[in-house]
């Protein structure tokens, strides 16, 4: 099968719910897209806010107070709101990875594989049926002196040593308390909490629903997508091989990925027409297939969506492709098109009241930068 970009780039609109906008809830586009990363609270909340044709923004928390969503460190090591089950999935294939066995992982952050395995043991023992502060974990554990030397990871608020721990079911974000970030185990969070499956039997779903947004894609486009390619190559192409005919191969201009079978003639039929559209900052939209995807984002402009300190730009999508970023500033929105494109003005004056929604703002003035 063969199709274009602006056929690929028109489906993933619509299968993101980004054109046409959703009447569907939170939870709805959070499973669609996988999870949303949710580093930054209000970046959730802008994610899923500019995909629902209603709505102000509130509705990825009110899901996660809910318990119909969970915040845990999952793909590439960032925090993100899931559904229980993709949550589920997304820990183990993590932690099929072993990372934290690997020597370059202990001396960049101390702990032996023997210390994670402690770890785990002993924050599922101590969260078992609670929730706590940072502060009160981490001087639970520390109380036992084999946790000593770690006690200033432990507090890191990058939490890259409870990482690990996450994957492995021992823990995962709390109801919040204000600014206060809390622990408890999914099992008390989630009642019903399906478990850390088996790798073999997590990834069949988990690749099917990554390809339900963001195919065509490769193996190695959704291992980087999942764990900065930390997967054995081997282990990801079995897993898509042993999807056989669930999967269809597809060339895209030249380049070939899979699609899941039944979304095949859906991708055939569309018809792409111009369009316009504004997604904030870390939007899965250009995460699911990754910053370095060139027909997504030329090359060259790279450096002005994926910034320093892992920051990601909100995007100016013209057609689907990334055309331009932009930022509010006070009542402003201004945006900022690639290679001097001419500016869509009166598409992004709609778009802007769209973000105004999404934002919980009064409309901004489109200023092009």
């Amino acid at each position: 099968m063969r199709v274009t970009w602006d056929q690929v780039f028109a489906w993933r609109l619509r299968r993101q719910f980004v054109a046409p906008r959703a009447k569907a809830g939170a939870v709805e586009i959070v499973e669609r897209l996988c999870g949303v990363q949710a580093q930054v609270t209000s970046a959730a909340e802008t994610a899923v806010a500019l995909r629902r044709s209603t709505g102000e923004p509130g509705a990825v928390v009110d899901a996660l107070a809910d318990r119909a969503l969970v915040k845990t460190w999952a793909m590439r090591g960032t925090l993100h709101a899931l559904t229980p089950g993709h949550a589920a999935a997304a820990l183990s294939l993590m932690a099929a990875t072993r990372i934290w066995e690997k020597p370059s992982w202990t001396k960049n952050f101390g702990p032996t594989p023997e210390d994670v395995t402690a770890l785990v043991k002993a924050v599922g023992e101590i969260l078992d049926g609670t929730v706590l502060t940072r502060d009160e974990l981490v001087t639970a554990l520390v109380a036992e002196p084999r946790f000593h030397p770690l006690e200033q990871q432990l507090r890191s608020g990058w939490g890259a040593l409870l990482k690990p721990l996450a994957w492995q079911g021992a823990l995962c974000h709390g109801p919040a308390q204000g600014n206060t970030v809390t622990f408890t185990s999914p099992s008390h969070l989630i009642p019903a909490w399906p478990g850390i499956p088996d790798a073999d039997a997590a990834a069949p779903d988990f690749i099917a629903a990554y390809l339900g947004a963001y195919g065509p894609a490769t193996p190695e486009s959704f291992d980087a997508w999942l764990t900065r390619g930390n997967l054995k190559k081997t282990t990801v192409r079995r897993w898509f091989s042993e999807l056989g005919d669930r999967l269809t191969e597809v060339e895209v201009e030249g380049r070939t990925g899979y699609l899941l079978t039944e979304h095949v003639d859906e991708l055939a039929a569309i018809k792409p027409t111009p369009s316009v559209h504004l997604l904030g900052s870390f939007d899965q939209y250009v995460l699911g297939p990754g910053t370095s995807d060139t027909a997504l984002l030329p090359k060259e402009h790279r450096p002005k969506v994926s910034r320093a300190a892992g920051w990601i730009s909100p995007l100016v999508l013209v057609n689907g492709r990334i055309a331009g970023t932009w930022e509010t500033t006070g009542d402003e929105l201004a945006v900022t098109m690639f290679d001097d494109a001419p500016p869509p003005r009166s598409e992004l004056e709609r778009e802007a009241s769209h973000v105004a929604r999404a934002l919980g703002q009064s409309k901004p003035t489109v200023r092009i930068a």
